[in-house]
């Protein structure tokens, strides 16, 4: 790869990490009316997945991991950060699995990623407080993970497929 190839993918990298980190931006300002604590549709992760199918692990989980510490800092702090950290990690980690198997669409892989994330959150959430009690909502998360995931899913699809291929 040339020096000038090398540069264009760094800048292509930022401007997906800048995207992701304005939609976390974004989905702060207008947190959705649900008793249980958390809950967001993650458009982040459309910027996210993209990177997952346009490059490779490393830089979607790269990307990921520099809009969450970046987002934490800003708008939700170190606890909320910890949470997200946890979510995501688990999260990138089943869909790149997922993804290496063929045998999943876009929309089963993020709908897998959106569970896992609240499953991380979640078992983070029961660790710092002490509190396995907590899994209560797993069952209100897991629907949410999977709503969120699919819509989340199929706007990637849509977006992914009308890029230009390098």
């Amino acid at each position: 790869m040339t020096s000038q190839a090398k540069a264009k993918k760094v800048a292509l990298i930022s401007l997906l990490t800048v995207i992701a980190f304005m939609f976390s931006y974004i989905e702060s300002l207008f947190p959705l009316p649900v008793p249980v604590p958390g809950i967001k549709v993650g458009i982040a992760n459309i910027v996210v997945l993209i990177a997952l199918y346009r490059f490779d692990f490393k830089t979607a989980f790269g990307l990921n991991m520099i809009r969450i510490v970046i987002s934490g800092l800003l708008f939700s702090g170190v606890f909320g950060m910890l949470y997200s950290f946890s979510g995501g990690v688990l999260s990138i980690l089943v869909m790149y699995l997922l993804y290496k198997t063929g045998k999943f669409s876009i929309v089963g892989i993020s709908m897998a990623g959106g569970v896992m994330h609240n499953l991380g959150q979640l078992l983070t959430a029961c660790l710092i407080m002490e509190t396995p009690g907590l899994m209560v909502y797993f069952p209100v998360l897991l629907f949410s993970g999977i709503i969120s995931g699919i819509i989340i899913g199929i706007i990637s699809y849509s977006v992914e497929r009308k890029l230009p291929h390098a």
